[in-house]
């Protein structure tokens, strides 16, 4: 057995491992992160999370509901430390996974996977309670600051096989094409719905040609599923400077988050019943309403946002015609909300024999205002794991103070 192996090992028991081993692993891991890109390329089929917030024992519930590490093909969408009891075990289980696994695990940056916040929030205290020193956290900002800050999930299939039904549930089959089904922990379904129909005069199906665009020859996976479109990862939202993809590719992500600009607004913003864009209560970021969504899919040729950032109690959320979903991944947050969490799997596209058609939908697309006649790109099928937390193990809690809310006010 390797000393990785062993180190994964030692952190899946919830144990810490030498410094001077945190330290090298941090080095490797920043090695293989600074070759990726702003904005990950993920094929399906891929498992999306939310945040993690060093809730150790309920990541390790996702584990076991999802499937391990390398059987399943993860996306974290960031906010592995702070608040919870053991952040330095969880991020550091991720980061051996992530050294030991690259291809199957994808971990891009949340506003918590910062200096600043994490010196308010417990990272920082926890490390320096377990080790004597801030020397570790300061390894693990390092490596933060090469954290991706969004993925692009490929290849994503529109159709969905149904789970096997247990007929003392009483769930109904679905006739119609199957779009989205809830699954509890024990594998029960909760909830199933089919596709919904298109409304006179708005496609979801994105059949035919927008204004405009323009079809390249099929290629290997690695394009976008042209029946369905990309999904876009990101940890907070969108940004008023940000209208294309590209542009995320062009930022400077190797930083500490900047208090403003579309770095900032990526980690930071959030959905809300509004039109356009407003000011966030966070003091960070922006809100961002439906036509909004509506309209970065479109010229984007995307079919889902997925994000994560913000408390869900049934820990999934789906917002504005189901263009953007909150996918949350810390059940029973900090220890007292009482939530359940979520995980996403989105299934790989096989109608096409593993040939898709590319389209990056960043070029000579209609950028005009989205209306209600514009056509909606049909989503992805889509399944929710529902988890409730595992129970926790008392030993090595340490007493903790309440930690302070969101500044609501500029960060300075």
């Amino acid at each position: 057995m390797s000393d990785l192996d062993k180190a994964i090992t030692e952190l899946r028991a919830c144990r810490i491992i030498p410094e001077t081993q945190i330290r090298e692993i941090c080095h490797k891991a920043r090695e293989l992160l600074i070759e990726e890109a702003n904005v990950v390329q993920v094929d399906a089929p891929v498992t999306i999370c939310g945040d993690i917030h060093g809730q150790f024992h309920d990541l390790m519930e996702l584990f076991r509901v999802g499937g391990d590490v390398p059987d399943t093909n993860y996306l974290f969408m960031g906010d592995f430390v702070d608040r919870g009891f053991y952040s330095l075990e969880s991020f550091m289980l991720l980061l051996c996974l992530k050294v030991r696994y690259p291809d199957r695990i994808t971990l891009i940056r949340g506003n918590h996977e910062s200096r600043q916040i994490t010196t308010v929030y417990g990272f920082y205290d926890e490390c320096h309670r377990k080790y004597g020193s801030a020397n570790v956290w300061r390894y693990c900002c390092d490596v933060f600051d090469y954290l991706a800050l969004g993925a692009l999930v490929l290849g994503v299939g529109a159709t969905l096989e149904p789970t096997e039904i247990d007929p003392s549930q009483g769930i109904d089959p679905v006739d119609d094409e199957l779009e989205v089904e809830i699954i509890d922990c024990n594998k029960r379904v909760r909830e199933r719905h089919p596709r919904r129909r298109p409304r006179p005069g708005l496609r979801r199906d994105g059949g035919g040609s927008s204004p405009g665009s323009s079809s390249s020859p099929p290629t290997k996976r690695g394009g976008n599923d042209n029946s369905g479109g990309a999904v876009l990862c990101v940890h907070g939202g969108l940004s008023p400077l940000i209208e294309f993809v590209d542009k995320i590719r062009l930022i400077d992500r190797k930083q500490e988050v900047p208090h403003e600009g579309s770095m900032c607004d990526l980690l930071w913003s959030d959905p809300d019943d509004i039109d356009g864009w407003g000011l966030s209560p966070r003091g960070a970021g922006f809100l961002f309403g439906s036509d909004i969504v509506k309209r970065f899919n479109h010229i984007n040729n995307l079919s889902l946002i997925a994000r994560a950032h913000q408390l869900v109690m049934e820990g999934h959320k789906e917002m504005f015609d189901s263009q953007i979903v909150t996918v949350w991944s810390a059940p029973n947050y900090c220890y007292r909300c009482g939530n359940v969490a979520s995980i996403l799997e989105l299934y790989e596209d096989t109608s096409n024999g593993g040939v898709v058609q590319r389209n990056n939908g960043d070029v000579n697309r209609n950028i005009a205002a989205v209306s209600n006649s514009t056509p909606l790109m049909q989503g992805p099928a889509r399944r929710y794991r529902v988890f409730e937390a595992a129970p926790q193990d008392p030993r090595g809690m340490p007493a903790k103070k309440p930690v302070a809310d969101y500044f609501l006010v500029k960060l300075s």
